[in-house]
């Protein structure tokens, strides 16, 4: 509403970003916002990336709009550029790092889009890659989108679902971590719901891992939108025909996807698939056929189902190393990890054995994938990247929970390679907290001690409680950058080192005995830092006398303590110069 030059918006797949783009389109064109902006321009990078060789805006705009505008002169008019999709740009690299020599035009083109208001949107990583080359801009806005809370997909349910299948959907996300966290997301809510509302039978093995939900969408759009017919998975998965047909579409979404072909032509399908334009009906579904002025484009239903079927693909006809080796499946390797999952009672078994003279399930297909993770975050630290290791230690959490992974021989030899720290921020998702809790669990079972919990938020969901209790089990040292309220539990295990730092936030005496003292009485070295005005250092020092903390840092105001004989006599001098 404040009319910003730039908007830049992200989200994960699926949550909901090109429909909040269409909402603000029909809200412009009804006179609610941008109101002093005469032409919006709507652009998908994917269908950018058919025009390489655009090098400005009016080519851009004549491409896009040339049955609408003629001799159309951009610096007479207030515009504003909506992009939409920038994750799928091909060319994201050379925008980020532009220069004069760059090779296609079309980055020109939308370099030159940044002189007037704007808005683009794309994945998280995307858009954070384009703040590094927006910071000219003081007059911006940048929005993540959530998704449903708990209330929206409340809702969602009560109007979208059957009365009598309402009680089970709950149910299922109740119980299922995984399938409650992606539930905040439309596009997975739309589609569980669906699923569970059609079945009789709901296992909850099938919504365990964000690959088996994949699965189950993928599996339930084929019997349902594409075979059309009552058999079950079971059945329809044991013809040839049926398998072959599944390997045709995941083909098409791999040679695509590493081609970074989001949309694409009848001719870039038969390029290998030699018999497509016979069959081509019975591919709608998963692709859509889309017309325009120049013809017919086709492009996947959604572009996480293009991603799931690029992973089976490479699951079945790639070994790891060819994986690996292929930077361009990155993102994809947390679903490919899961499609390692040995558990018969999910549905990723009918699609992990497509072609069976195909040893792609070898018995180190899963670690060398995880070791590789782990040796890229080594090099990242090693050259001070420290975002970049965050990044692959990270990938390998999501990669060791899609898997379903016990810790095998091998599997120990690799984590046992560095420390491993845990931290609760409002940087992560539901999702990210329920990987973290499966791996914490079974590095703890498994005898081992983490180094380090870092805690930077004090309003703690569930699946945070859990985490933080199985750390506590067996941590060397805990961290507190805040005042953290964890009513109905208290530490029990003793802890190396404690470090609380709430010198921004003034407490009260009663906050910090409930919320801190408990952890005190549990460590051996205690590193405190107080905010400059509390009025109990004196209960402080008692507390921590009859503690059995062994080792002392304090910081309070500008003094710093190092035992308890500095702290008392530093309280019984500001005692005489009151009085």
């Amino acid at each position: 509403m404040k009319e910003k030059s730039v908007t830049l918006i992200s989200g994960i797949a699926g949550i909901g970003k090109t429909w909040l783009l269409r909402k603000c389109l029909l809200d412009w064109s009804n006179d609610q916002i941008w109101k002093n902006v005469k032409l919006v321009f709507y652009l998908e990078c994917r269908r950018l990336n058919q025009y390489q060789n655009i090098s400005n805006i009016n080519e851009l705009l004549n491409a896009f709009y040339k049955d609408i505008i003629n001799d159309f002169a951009i610096s007479n008019h207030t515009v504003l550029f909506i992009i939409d999709g920038l994750d799928e740009f091909k060319y994201l690299n050379e925008l980020i790092n532009h220069s004069s020599s760059c090779t296609y035009p079309v980055v020109n083109a939308l370099k030159e889009i940044q002189k007037y208001k704007y808005v683009i949107a794309g994945r998280v990583y995307a858009i954070d890659q384009y703040q590094s080359i927006s910071t000219e801009h003081s007059d911006k806005l940048t929005i993540q989108i959530m998704g449903f809370n708990e209330n929206g997909i409340n809702n969602y349910i009560e109007n979208n679902v059957l009365e009598e299948r309402k009680d089970v959907v709950k149910a299922t996300f109740k119980e299922s971590a995984i399938a409650k966290s992606m539930s905040s997301v439309p596009f997975y809510l739309s589609s569980m719901c669906k699923i569970i509302s059609d079945s009789k039978n709901v296992d909850l093995n099938s919504f365990l891992t964000m690959t088996d939900i994949y699965a189950n969408i993928f599996l339930y759009f084929l019997q349902k939108h594409i075979f059309k017919n009552n058999e079950l998975i079971y059945q329809i998965m044991k013809n040839d025909s049926n398998k072959k047909y599944v390997l045709n579409i995941c083909k098409i979404a791999y040679q695509l996807f590493v081609e970074n072909k989001v949309i694409f032509s009848k001719e870039d399908i038969q390029t290998f698939i030699i018999d497509f334009d016979e069959n081509n009906d019975n591919f709608f579904g998963f692709i859509e056929r889309i017309e325009t002025n120049l013809g017919f484009y086709y492009q996947f239903a959604h572009l996480t189902i293009m991603e799931f079927c690029a992973s089976v693909y490479a699951y079945n006809c790639l070994s790891s190393e060819e994986i690996l080796a292929d930077k361009r499946l990155e993102s994809c390797l947390s679903m490919i990890c899961g499609l390692t999952n040995k558990n018969q009672n999910s549905l990723i078994k009918f699609l992990v054995n497509l072609i069976p003279s195909k040893q792609s399930q070898e018995s180190l297909f899963l670690f060398f994938i995880l070791d590789r993770l782990l040796k890229l975050s080594r090099q990242s630290e090693n050259e001070n990247d420290f975002e970049l290791k965050t990044y692959y230690v990270n990938l390998f959490i999501e990669c060791f929970y899609e898997s379903q992974s016990s810790f095998t021989d091998e599997i120990k030899l690799i984590v046992d390679e560095r420390e491993w720290l845990i931290s609760i921020d409002d940087g992560k998702t539901s999702y990210e907290t329920s990987c973290e809790n499966y791996f914490v669990n079974h590095y703890i079972k498994s005898g081992r001690k983490l180094s380090r919990l870092y805690v930077y938020k004090n309003i703690l969901s569930d699946e945070e409680k859990n985490l933080i209790i199985q750390c506590l089990t067996n941590v060397r040292e805990v961290d507190f950058w805040c005042p953290i309220k964890f009513e109905g539990w208290k530490p029990k295990d003793n802890i190396e080192e404690l470090g609380i730092d709430i010198s921004c936030y003034l407490i009260t005496k009663k906050d910090f005995e409930e919320n801190f003292l408990p952890w005190i009485n549990l460590c051996e070295e205690l590193h405190l830092d107080l905010h400059n005005d509390i009025d109990f250092i004196d209960e402080i020092y008692e507390w921590i006398r009859c503690s059995n903390v062994k080792r002392l840092m304090i910081k309070y105001g500008e003094k710093f303590f190092q035992n308890l004989d500095e702290l008392k006599n530093f309280i019984t001098r500001k005692k005489y110069l009151i009085s």
